[in-house]
C-alpha cells in the first residue's frame, strides 16, 4: 500500500512502507536555509499535532509479544497505547516516519539530524504502536547510535531518548545493544561536561538494558559504573533515581558484587538511606534494594552495617498485634533499669509519665548510647502502636519474594529497637529471623554495646528456655555474638545466663553446633584468668566495671519480675553438679580440638570454686585429660605430613596447640592437690608431654607443657637441676626456642638484652645440645643481627654465644652467610667494647 502526503508544490513525497521513493517536480531552483527550515518546521508541526500523537499513559502489564516495559517509574516512560486508541488519529504521523527516519542519514547537515531525531523520540513516546512503526526501518537504530557521537546536546539527548523508549519494549531491547548503544552511552557519559537532561534519558536507557541479566553484566564490564556511582551525589533528582536504578539492576547478578563494591558503591547507597530529601522515594527505594542484594554476602553485610544500616527481617504487620506496651507501669530504661520516681504518684493529666525524659531527676545525665536507645524504642513501639509499621514494606519491590526471606534496612538506632521490639512479639518465625540478625550486626563493640542499652540481653536470655528449637538456637547464636565483648559478660551473666546453658550442656540430643556456641559463651563468662584478676584488684576488669552494671542489671530484672535476686556464686555453684562435670568431660574425650580447648578452661574455672576440686576428682579427669594429649595432630617433629595439605596440617596444628596449652593448665591447676597426685599416672602423663614438647605445636602454646611438666618432675623427684631429662628438654623445646623468638622478633632494646643474656647462661652453663638447639630453631641470624644494633651487654652476650657456636664446624657457613665477617670486623678495626671477643671468633671463621 502506498501512502503519499504533499510537503510544498515543488515536492511530492511518495512514502512507501516500510520503504520511501523521492520523486520530484519542477526543480526549479536551489532553496534558501531559511525555505528549508520553515518547510521542515511546518512538517515537524504537523507530524506532532496532539490529533495526530498524543502522550499515553503508563502501562504496566506487557502484551505476550513484546509489551513496553521503561524500567524508570516516571511518567515520561515510553509505553504501549491502549486498545482504545484509533488507527486514523495516528496516520498523519506514520507516514511522516519514514521521512525523518531518512533524515538521520550521514548525508543531511546535523540541523536537519536534530530536528528528524527530536521528532521521532516525541514521536516514540505514543507508545508500543508508534515504536513499532519506526522500528520497521532498517537501520533506524543505528543511526540512532550515531548520533550519540554529535556535539549538539538536544541532539544527544534525543537520540539517548528515542533508544530509550524503544529499549522499553522487551522485543526491541537485544536489537538495541547489539546495535552498540551501550557503548555509544559510555562514550558519551565518558565526556566531561553534560546537561542532566543528556544524562537521564541515557542512564534511564541503560536502566531498561539492565534488565537482562546478560546485558547487565555487559554494562557492568564498561567504564560506565565509576560515573553510575558518582551520579549518586548529582544535584539533579532525576539523575540520581537513574543512576540508583542502573545499580539495584545490576546488582541482581552476584558476579557485579566484587566490581560494585570495590568502586565505592556501598557508602553512596548508604548515604541515600541515612539522609532525608525532598522527592527521594524513587532514589531510596533503589538504593534499598541494591544494598539488600549486596548483604546476602556476609563480608559486604558487615561493610554495610560499618555505614550504620541495620538489616531487619520484615515479618510483616500482622505479627506487631502481639505486641503489648506497658502503658499503666512506671516506665523504664530499654534494658530494664527503672527509673527513680521524683513524685510521690503520677500527675493529674499524665504528664510526669508521658514527659519522661523532662522528669528523670537523677538521671538526667544519660550516655549517648543510652539515649539513642531511648529515642529508637520510643519511635518504634509509636508505629506499633499506631499500626503504622512496616506500612511501607507492603509497597516494596520485593513483594514477589517469600515472607520468610524479605528484609529491609534501617538507620541503626531505628534498626537496634526493631530487632528488640520483635523479640517481644509471639511469633516464633519472626523471633528467630531478629535473633539471627542480632547475630550478623553484632560486628564491633559499637553494635553490642546498642543491643545491649536497647534490652536486647535481657529478652535473648529469657528465650533460651523456649520451647521451639529454631528458637533457641538463632538465639543461643545471637548471644554468643554478644558475648565476644568482654564488658558483656557480667551483664549475661547478671540476667541468669549461666542457668539455661547449663540446661543444653546436660542434653545430650543437643546438636554439634549448638553445643559449640553454648560452650564458647560459657568459655568467655567463665575464663579462669579474668576470675584470678578479680580476686585480686577491685578496679575495672577488661574495661567493664566489676559489679555496677551487673548489680544494675540484676535488681531492674528482680523489680520487673517481682523475684528475688539470684546470686552471681549461686548460679555458678550449678556447674558443681556431677552430672554437668561428667558431660564436660565427656566432650574432653570425644569432641574435636576446638571444643576441648573450652572445656578445659571451664573446667580449670570449675576449680577456682570451693570445694570444686573434690567434685572434679571424684569424676575420671585423667581420661579427658590423656585424649587431649593424645591427639593425632600432636606428632614427633620427624612424622610426615602423610599427603595432608600444609595449611591444613597448619591449622590443625594451631587448634591442638590451644587445646593441649590449656589441659596443661588444667593439669597444672589439678597438681595442687595431693589427692589428686596420689590418683593420677604422673608417668605416663611425663612421657605424653615430652612428646608434645617435641612436636610441632606452635611454641606459644608449649609454655604450659613445659610448666605442667616442670610440676610433674619437681613431685616425682625434688631435686631440680639441668641434669634430669626432663628440665633438659624443657631447656631444649621450650626455652631456647622462646629466647631465640624474643631476640627476632621483639621491638624492645630490653627484652632482647634479657633473652640473649638468659640464652648465654644456659650455653655457658654446658646443657647438653644447647648449642646444636640455637643452630636448629636458626638462632644465628637474629645474633648477628643483634651485635649490629644491641646494646653493649646483649652485644657481649651475643658474641659469647657465636663463639660457642664457631666450635662446631657444621656452623661456619650459617655464621658467615649471616653477614658476621663484617660486623666482627668494623667492631675490631674500631676497637669498641669487646673487640677481643669479636677478634676470638674471626679466628674461629675460616676467614
Amino acid at each position: 500500500m502506498i501512502a503519499s502526503a504533499t510537503l510544498s508544490p515543488y515536492f511530492n513525497i511518495k512514502l512507501l512502507n516500510p520503504r520511501h521513493v523521492f520523486t520530484t517536480t519542477k526543480p526549479r531552483r536551489k532553496y534558501s536555509t531559511f525555505s528549508t527550515k520553515f518547510h521542515l518546521n511546518h512538517l515537524w508541526n504537523g507530524f506532532l499535532q496532539p490529533k495526530s500523537c498524543s502522550l499515553r499513559t503508563v502501562l504496566r502489564k506487557v502484551s505476550d509479544d513484546g509489551g513496553s516495559i521503561d524500567a524508570n517509574p516516571q511518567e515520561s516512560a515510553a509505553v504501549s497505547v491502549g486498545e482504545g486508541t484509533s488507527s486514523s488519529s495516528s496516520t498523519l504521523g506514520d507516514n511522516y516516519v519514514a521521512l525523518f527516519v531518512r533524515m538521520l542519514g550521514l548525508d543531511h547537515d546535523a540541523l536537519d539530524r536534530e530536528q528528524a531525531i527530536v521528532a521521532l523520540w516525541k514521536y516514540s513516546l505514543g507508545g508500543k504502536n508508534c515504536i513499532d512503526t519506526i522500528m520497521q526501518f532498517q537501520g533506524c537504530i543505528n543511526l540512532t547510535v550515531n548520533l550519540l557521537n554529535s556535539e549538539s546536546s538536544a541532539t544527544c539527548e534525543a537520540a539517548a531518548g528515542l533508544l530509550r523508549s524503544i529499549s522499553s519494549i522487551n522485543l526491541y531491547k537485544d536489537i538495541v545493544a547489539e546495535s552498540g548503544a551501550i557503548e555509544g552511552i559510555t562514550g558519551l557519559l565518558s565526556r566531561p561536561s553534560l546537561t542532566s537532561e543528556v544524562k537521564e534519558q541515557s542512564m534511564c536507557t541503560l536502566w531498561n538494558l539492565s534488565v537482562d541479566e546478560e546485558l547487565r553484566v555487559k554494562i557492568a564490564n564498561s567504564d560506565i559504573l565509576p560515573f553510575l556511582i558518582n551520579s549518586l551525589d548529582d544535584d539533579d533528582i532525576k539523575v540520581k533515581e537513574a543512576a540508583g536504578g542502573v545499580l539495584s539492576n545490576l546488582a541482581l547478578s552476584h558476579c557485579n558484587h566484587s566490581m560494585m563494591v570495590e568502586a565505592g558503591i556501598i557508602p553512596k547507597l548508604a548515604k541515600l538511606l541515612k539522609t532525608d530529601m525532598e522527592g527521594s522515594k524513587v532514589i531510596r527505594k533503589e538504593a534499598r534494594n541494591a544494598l539488600l542484594e549486596l548483604i546476602k554476602d556476609q563480608y559486604y553485610r558487615i561493610l554495610v552495617i560499618e555505614e550504620g544500616l541495620v538489616p531487619v527481617p520484615m515479618v510483616g504487620a500482622a505479627s506487631y498485634k502481639s505486641f503489648k506496651p506497658g502503658l499503666y507501669s512506671w516506665p523504664t530504661m530499654p534494658d530494664g533499669t527503672e527509673i527513680e520516681q521524683t513524685s510521690k504518684g503520677p500527675s493529674k493529666f499524665g504528664a510526669s509519665e508521658l514527659l519522661l525524659g523532662l522528669n528523670v531527676g537523677e538521671n538526667a545525665e544519660l550516655e549517648e548510647a543510652r539515649k539513642n536507645a531511648i529515642v529508637g524504642r520510643t519511635q518504634q513501639q509509636f508505629l506499633a502502636r499506631i499500626g503504622a509499621i512496616e506500612l511501607d514494606g507492603k509497597r516494596e519491590s520485593q513483594s514477589d519474594i517469600p515472607t520468610d526471606n524479605r528484609f529491609t534496612l534501617l538507620p541503626w538506632i531505628d534498626g537496634v529497637a526493631r530487632l528488640v521490639l520483635i523479640l517481644e512479639l509471639n511469633d516464633e518465625v519472626a523471633i528467630s529471623r531478629a535473633a539471627e540478625s542480632i547475630a550478623d550486626s553484632s560486628i564491633n563493640e559499637h553494635m553490642r554495646t546498642s543491643f545491649k542499652e536497647a534490652g536486647a540481653i535481657k529478652h535473648l536470655v529469657r528465650l533460651l528456655d523456649h520451647n521451639s528449637f529454631a528458637v533457641r538456637s538463632a538465639v543461643i547464636h545471637a548471644l554468643e555474638r554478644l558475648s565476644v565483648s568482654s564488658s558483656l559478660y557480667h551483664v549475661l551473666e547478671a540476667e541468669g545466663i549461666l542457668h539455661p546453658l547449663v540446661c543444653t550442656l546436660k542434653r545430650s540430643e543437643t546438636s554439634g553446633s549448638l553445643m559449640e556456641k553454648t560452650l564458647d559463651i560459657l568459655a568467655r563468662i567463665l575464663d579462669p584468668s579474668k576470675e584470678m584478676k578479680s580476686k585480686f584488684y577491685n578496679g575495672p576488669v577488661n574495661g567493664s566495671k566489676m559489679g555496677i552494671d551487673a548489680a544494675r542489671s540484676l535488681d531492674a530484672s528482680a523489680r520487673l519480675t517481682g523475684d528475688k535476686p539470684v546470686s552471681i556464686m549461686d548460679s555458678r555453684k550449678e556447674l558443681l553438679d556431677s552430672t554437668v562435670i561428667t558431660r564436660l568431660i565427656e566432650i574432653l574425650k570425644t569432641s574435636p580440638s576446638n571444643l576441648q580447648r573450652k572445656v578445659a578452661s571451664i573446667l580449670e574455672f570449675i576449680t577456682i570454686i570451693e570445694p570444686s576440686m573434690e567434685a572434679i576428682i571424684k569424676v575420671d579427669v585423667s581420661s579427658g585429660l590423656e585424649a587431649v594429649f593424645q591427639q593425632k595432630a600432636v606428632k614427633d617433629k620427624e612424622a610426615d605430613v602423610e599427603g595432608q595439605e600444609l595449611d591444613e596440617y597448619a591449622l590443625e596444628l594451631e587448634e591442638a596447640g590451644l587445646a593441649v596449652s590449656a589441659a596443661s593448665r588444667l593439669l597444672t591447676k589439678l597438681l595442687d592437690s595431693e589427692q589428686f597426685c596420689q590418683k593420677i599416672d604422673s608417668t605416663h602423663f611425663t612421657k605424653l608431654l615430652r612428646k608434645i614438647l617435641k612436636s610441632d605445636i606452635p611454641l606459644r602454646n608449649k609454655d604450659w607443657v613445659a610448666a605442667c611438666l616442670v610440676k610433674l618432675c619437681s613431685i616425682s623427684s625434688p631435686n631440680v637441676d639441668f641434669e634430669n631429662p626432663i628440665n633438659m628438654e624443657v631447656t631444649l623445646y621450650e626455652t631456647i626456642p622462646r629466647l631465640i623468638e624474643q631476640i627476632k622478633l621483639s621491638l624492645s632494646p630490653e627484652t632482647q638484652e634479657s633473652a640473649a643474656v638468659e640464652l648465654n647462661r644456659i650455653i655457658s652453663e654446658g646443657v647438653v645440645d644447647s648449642t646444636r638447639a640455637v643452630a636448629s630453631e636458626f638462632g644465628i641470624f637474629p645474633l648477628v643481627n643483634l651485635i649490629e644494633q644491641g646494646s653493649d651487654r646483649a652485644v657481649e652476650a651475643a658474641l659469647s654465644i657465636l663463639y660457642n657456636l664457631s666450635m662446631d664446624s657444621e656452623n661456619h657457613s650459617a655464621i658467615i652467610a649471616a653477614g658476621a665477617v663484617p660486623a666482627l670486623r668494623k667492631i675490631v678495626l674500631l676497637q669498641r667494647s669487646h673487640w677481643s671477643r669479636a677478634l676470638r671468633l674471626l679466628r674461629n671463621l675460616p676467614v
